[in-house]
This record gives structure tokens, sequence and C-alpha cells, in this order.
């Protein structure tokens, strides 16, 4: 009996060996998860890479690429994104693909993070820093308080100039100017040549067009750009304007035409072409002025033209009355803010502009309509 028992307790434990060796060598081979397929993985991050240095302009941050598991060792790449102040709406800055960002004056008012890509022969995986603090701005670049503005008269043979507006710095600035001509609605700008001066003629080329100015601020910290109101379209020459072009039309001066809202009718319409915001950036949610010029197709003043303005989203504030065009073309709004308007550095409040004839259906007639938008200063 006992001769035919230990044979196979011999086999058995035999066998029980075997399969503990099997057993062992399995949990040696790194499977967290028992699957063949792992014992080639990609990367995988177990703690978010992070930012050291000082979230300031001129100083210099580095990432660190956080912590990461895998089977052969990977090769690290990083994108930095600059975001807003809650660390969402984040591009990509670029050229920022090192492991170090110097912070930029544009950086100013928003946060930054960055995304670091682990790649092996397995694979490739990405992981995200969380955001900076936010970046303050830099004072000592010029910065525009008030946008230049442009006097004379638009009208062939006649002579413009610009201000430089008003401007916040640490050291005195110089200024550069360059003139553009644009469409009616003061879209599709294009540099008018060799026109670098606080003045500008106004020539035949001009006619049908609207004008402004940019204006460059540089000093030994930095440069701003700012960017001036459109003025009217370009009328001809005084010889040919100072007619009135029909009833109810009056001369107001310098050549230019006003008419009466009523004797505007198709296939002329009114054109906004026009638009100045008192202050050109909001800074607080204080009330503001918005105003608007009209003229019509031919290029006139039409006074006596409605004028609605409303703003999207339409929560950002409160309802503005419709009012009418003085003899120049403009009207005013007073535009009031409500709590929900960001006034962070870039944001913009987009506002929807009417402008119709009394008595003529809203929708049709001569009636136009323009998007155009007022930035916040931060």
């Amino acid at each position: 009996m006992t001769r035919r028992i230990l044979p196979r307790l011999l086999a058995a434990a035999a066998t029980l060996a075997a399969l503990v060796a099997a057993m062992t060598a399995f949990a040696g081979s790194g499977f967290a998860e028992g699957s063949a397929a792992q014992a080639n993985y990609a990367p995988s991050n177990t703690s978010p890479p992070t930012i050291s240095g000082t979230a300031q302009v001129g100083q210099t941050l580095t990432a660190a690429t956080g912590g990461w598991t895998y089977q052969s060792t990977p090769t690290y790449t990083y994108q930095w994104d600059r975001c807003n102040e809650v660390g969402s709406n984040c591009t990509p800055i670029s050229g920022a693909t090192s492991a170090t960002y110097v912070v930029q004056t544009i950086d100013g008012n928003d946060t930054l993070r960055v995304i670091v890509t682990a790649t092996n022969a397995q694979g490739a995986a990405s992981a995200t820093s969380p955001q900076t603090g936010l970046i303050p701005l830099d004072t000592s670049v010029p910065r525009s308080t008030a946008a230049p503005a442009i006097s004379g008269t638009a009208q062939v043979g006649q002579t413009l100039t610009a201000s430089t507006g008003s401007w916040s710095y640490q050291s005195t600035p110089s200024y550069t100017y360059q003139w553009e001509r644009c469409d009616t609605a003061g879209n599709n700008c294009v540099a008018a040549s060799g026109s670098t001066s606080t003045t500008y003629g106004v020539g035949s080329a001009d006619v049908g067009h609207t004008l402004r100015i940019i204006v460059t601020a540089h000093n030994a910290q930095g440069t701003t750009a700012a960017t001036s109101a459109q003025t009217a379209v370009v009328g001809g020459s005084s010889s040919t304007t100072t007619t009135p072009p029909t009833t109810g039309a009056i001369n107001i001066g310098g050549g230019m035409i006003s008419i009466p809202a009523s004797s505007v009718a198709l296939p002329d319409r009114l054109i906004i072409t026009g638009v100045q915001f008192q202050p050109s950036r909001l800074s607080s949610r204080a009330p503001f002025l918005a105003r608007f010029r009209v003229t019509d197709t031919k290029g006139y003043a039409v006074r006596g033209a409605l004028v609605y303005a409303l703003g999207l989203p339409y929560s950002w504030i409160k309802n503005a009355v419709e009012v009418s065009t003085g003899q120049d073309g403009w009207a005013s709004i007073t535009i009031t803010p409500s709590a929900k308007l960001p006034i962070s550095r870039g944001h913009a409040l987009v506002v929807f502009v009417r402008a119709r004839v009394q008595g003529q259906d809203v929708l049709g007639g001569t009636s136009t309509r323009r998007l155009v938008q007022v930035t916040t200063a931060g």
C-alpha cells in the first residue's frame, strides 16, 4: 500500500513546484492586470508636470516632466499655453516648445500652463500642469488709455490731422504713424503708401473709402500700437458736394451735406460708417458712451435716423433706448454694463447696431445692421 501512495505524492509535489515557479515568473514580469499585452506599454503619467519660477513679465519659468511609468525610457516634448485668469480658453504659444519659457508682456493678466508629452517605442501620452498664478501687467511698456483721434474733413483736397491719443508709460515714448484706407464699414484696411506722419492729404483714391490711423508708441521697455476710429466715407472735392442733393439737404460746413433720413430711399441705403467708444477700452463696469455715425450710400450724413444698440451676450449690458442722429449723422448712446460683463484683459463686448428710417420696416427698407466691439483693458 505504501509503495503505491509514495510515487503519487512525489508526482503531486513536482507538479505543485512547477506551478509555483510559473506563478513566480508571472508576478515578476511587471504585469499589473494579468494581460500578456501589457508586456509592451506606452508611458503613463502618475503625477502631473509642475512649473517653477516667478510668473512675472521677463522672468523664466521651468517645467518639470512630472512622474511617469514606462517600459522603455521616453523622450519629452513641451508646449506652453496661455490661458485666461481662471485657466480656461487656453491657446498654444507659438514657438514655446522647450522646458523653459520667458514670460512676455502679452502674458500680462493671463495665466500659463505647460503640456508635457512622453514618447517611447510603445506609444505616447500627454499630461498638463496646473496653471500659474495671474501674471501682473507690465506697466513699464506703453499702454494706450485713449485711442488716437482724427480731426479734419474727410474730403478730397482736405488735410486730416491725427493725435497720439493718451498713453501711460514708465519712460517717455516716441511715436510712429501709419494711415490706412478701409471700406465703408471700416474693414479690409490697407496701408496708404508713404503716409507715415501725423497729417494726411485726402486724395481721389480715397473717395468712397474711410480712413484711420495706427499710432505706435516705442520706449526702452517695449512697443504698443493703438488704432483710431475710422473717418466718415470720403467725399469728392467741395465743388461737387456743396449743392444739396435733395429736398431738405443742408450744407453743414467743410463741404459736407446733411440729408433727412426720410429722403433715403432704395436703392440707396443707410450705412453705419463711424464707431467710437469713450473710453476706447473698458476697465470698469461704469456706464460708457458709444457713438455711431450714419450716412447713406452716397456718403451724405443722415440726420433723424433711428439707431439702436444691443450687447452680445445679452446679459452683459442693460437695454439702451433707440436714439436719433444729429445733423452730422452721429448718434450718442449711453451703455450701462451689468455685473456679468467681464472686465479682465482678453475679453470684448460685441455690440449689434441697427440704423433705420422711422416708419419703414425694421427688417427691410433702407435699414442697416453692423456688429462692432469694444475690448476690456483689465
